[in-house]
């Protein structure tokens, strides 16, 4: 069956994955620096017996850049867990509009939690927007999850139109067996 993508879907596609994989060398980072606090961390704790001040706070906000980068890489690479039971029973002709219905609702609930991201990641240290200890701003984190998931929406309306776009044949976005 020859691909009858229209190339803007394709591109548009590559892009968000580009930014996936940007967001993913961010949390890879993130990640490697997290266990070398936490080496350190540990040592400090029990070998000098000496703890820390305020690494609940590094460790807190490396951790939203890795959830972030998880949220955005795994939309990209289908890797988020999801059951279609409707299509054992009613096969595609019925799971046109299911996925069309369920990908219109994630579209407005991701869109919605991103929305709500940049507003508080707006208010920041006015609104009280830090760490416990170190007083780290909120801010720059807030912002990063939000372009996770502005990429995750983006994603989900890209398959809306490729979902609309093979309406009469397979779905290139529904998950397989």
């Amino acid at each position: 069956m020859p691909d009858d993508t229209p190339a803007l879907l394709n591109w548009s596609e590559r892009q968000l994955g580009r930014v996936a994989g940007l967001l993913a060398i961010a949390g890879g980072v993130a990640l490697a620096g997290l266990m070398l606090e936490t080496v350190i961390a540990v040592i400090w704790r029990y070998i000098l017996n000496d703890p820390i001040f305020g690494i609940e706070d590094t460790s807190t906000m490396a951790l939203t850049v890795v959830v972030a980068a998880a949220v955005a890489y795994g939309a990209h690479h289908n890797s988020h867990v999801g059951i279609n039971v409707i299509r054992y029973f009613a096969g595609r002709r019925v799971t046109r509009y299911t996925d069309l219905v369920a990908r219109i609702l994630l579209f407005a609930i991701i869109a919605t939690a991103a929305y709500a991201l940049f507003d508080k990641g707006r208010c920041g240290l006015p609104c009280g927007a830090i760490t416990n200890n170190l007083s780290i701003v909120h801010t720059p984190f807030y912002y990063i999850l939000g372009v996770s998931l502005t990429s995750y929406a983006l994603l989900v309306l890209v398959h809306i139109a490729l979902g609309i776009l093979h309406w009469n044949g397979d779905d290139p976005n529904e998950p397989g067996d």
